[in-house]
């Protein structure tokens, strides 16, 4: 059974699609053959303006993506990066069991995104 925070965001999805101004961009998975997040992030200085996504996978899949979007605007990549799995799972009011890997895809394109090796 999804929450109802779950719920919502699979049922109206905010910020999808490529974000015309991001000036960071995170991947995890594979877009060509199974689950995959795709994080952008328009940043200003240390904060993060707007973000917006773009996956593949389950609704619980599209929740985490589309929550973490949202969530992070306003934020700082500090906050961002100290993100993980059990903080999405949690804020989102809980994933169904088996669900873990849907938060884990879009942690780790928010670490790619704003990841010492993205310049």
């Amino acid at each position: 059974m999804f929450s109802a925070a779950v719920l919502d965001h699979t049922l109206n999805p905010r910020n999808t699609g490529p974000l015309e101004d991001a000036n960071r961009y995170g991947q995890a998975g594979d877009p060509g053959g199974g689950p995959y997040a795709l994080l952008w992030f328009e940043v200003e200085g240390q904060t993060i303006l707007r973000g917006s996504y773009e996956t593949y996978g389950c609704p619980a899949a599209v929740a985490c993506a589309s929550f973490v979007a949202e969530f992070l605007t306003g934020k700082s990549i500090g906050q961002a990066l100290a993100m993980d799995a059990r903080d999405i799972a949690l804020l989102l009011g809980g994933l169904p069991e088996g669900k873990g890997h849907c938060p884990a895809l879009v942690v780790e394109a928010i670490q790619r995104a704003f990841g010492e090796d993205m310049k």
